[in-house]
């Protein structure tokens, strides 16, 4: 699942949250397609869907827009002399007869596009649930500023409790891995990192 039109590489907020005349700024991060593979059989609902519209809605086009371009094609051929007296009848038969072949040449990108569309229609839904949690989230925690993940430095290293990528899961109530779920309750915790105890001097 590719990156579609659910957030902008920065989205600004809120411009303050108190009335101080400048309010602390809070930067978090966000990767929507990491929310949406973690919705329970998203990914082989949408191979079942995609491959049945691939097979029966797509194909059946093809086959209508082949079928359609080879009867024109050979009413064309056949008056052509008699179209070729009426100028504007022959360019209207020529534009038809082109871009029937038009979509048949560049079949593939242009069922590439349709799969793209129809699996975005998929996941609207679950693009609106996600939108309105990371708005509570945003709300919640008072985040100014939220970042693509994506487009964070890969030298920098920000907090996992400014990860809103999974304050999102939790509170859409999906399941984490738990080494991660572990790590962010860590983080947000403020509890320090389990140690050895020092051994009692005799």
């Amino acid at each position: 699942m590719k990156k579609g039109f659910f957030i902008a590489a920065i989205i600004l907020v809120a411009a303050c949250f108190t009335n101080s005349a400048s309010a602390q700024v809070k930067i978090g991060y966000f990767d929507d397609q990491s929310i949406i593979a973690l919705f329970p059989g998203i990914q082989e609902k949408l191979d079942t869907v995609l491959q049945s519209y691939a097979k029966d809605t797509l194909q059946d086009e093809y086959n209508y827009t082949l079928k359609s371009y080879q009867v024109k094609d050979s009413i064309y051929r056949k008056d052509s002399l008699e179209l070729s007296k009426r100028p504007k009848a022959l360019q209207l038969s020529t534009d038809e007869l082109n871009q029937l072949k038009y979509k048949l040449i560049n079949w593939e990108r242009y069922q590439q596009e349709m799969m793209q569309q129809k699996q975005e229609s998929l996941l609207l839904p679950y693009r609106q649930r996600i939108a309105a949690a990371l708005s509570e989230v945003v709300a919640e925690n008072k985040y100014t500023v939220v970042l693509k993940a994506e487009s964070l430095s890969p030298y920098a290293q920000p907090s996992i409790a400014d990860n809103l990528t999974i304050r999102v899961a939790m509170k859409l109530k999906l399941a984490l891995p738990k080494e991660v779920e572990d790590a962010f309750k860590a983080a947000t915790s403020g509890a320090p990192a389990k140690t050895a105890a020092p051994a009692k001097k005799g």
